[in-house]
């Protein structure tokens, strides 16, 4: 394997400057993330003392996902068009943020209002990898419902029918 020319080692560089990262979480700092792979070493006994090892730190437990629990016949309603969204939420002109923060507000005020069927408006992401800024808010939307706070409320998320947007719209269904 070869290595870069100072030209393409300034040009790599220059791109690697221009990256940011799709998530809000920060990246791990390179100590952190060397001192991550290190595997823990196990717990040692105080034999000298007596006492008991001190037990492991509990394993951190995934987060668990949307469950997609409908029936045939809500996937054979939501096909055909003939659900009628309870409320509607517009994303299109929102940033990341506010977009996230819409989504959030319009599942809370959902499950207040004892509403089923939101429909998300979304936009159509444009293929290609990573999301360009067009679809952004699409590419992110799932990753979002995962890891909201609501996410045991919601039953399912589905494409929309093209009367509701097709593939600019997604069907977010809650529980009852």
């Amino acid at each position: 394997m070869r290595g870069l020319s100072p030209e393409e080692q300034a040009l790599w560089a220059r791109v690697t400057e221009t990256i940011r990262p799709l998530s809000r979480e920060p990246l791990p700092t390179p100590s952190l993330a060397a001192a991550e792979r290190r595997p823990t070493p196990p717990p040692i006994a105080h034999k000298a003392k007596g006492l008991p090892p001190r037990p492991a730190a509990p394993p951190t437990l995934p987060r668990p996902a949307i469950a997609n629990t409908l029936d045939s016949s809500w996937d054979r309603r939501l096909r055909s068009g003939d659900v009628q969204p309870d409320r509607i939420v517009d994303l299109h002109g929102h940033d990341l943020e506010r977009a996230w923060q819409a989504i959030d507000r319009a599942l809370e005020n959902a499950l207040v209002n004892s509403e089923r069927v939101l429909l998300l408006v979304t936009g159509h992401a444009r293929p290609g990898d990573p999301p360009v800024q067009r679809g952004r808010i699409r590419a992110a939307v799932n990753d979002w419902l995962s890891a909201s706070r609501h996410r045991g409320q919601i039953a399912a998320v589905r494409g929309a029918h093209r009367r509701h947007g097709g593939g600019g719209s997604l069907y977010v269904i809650l529980r009852r």
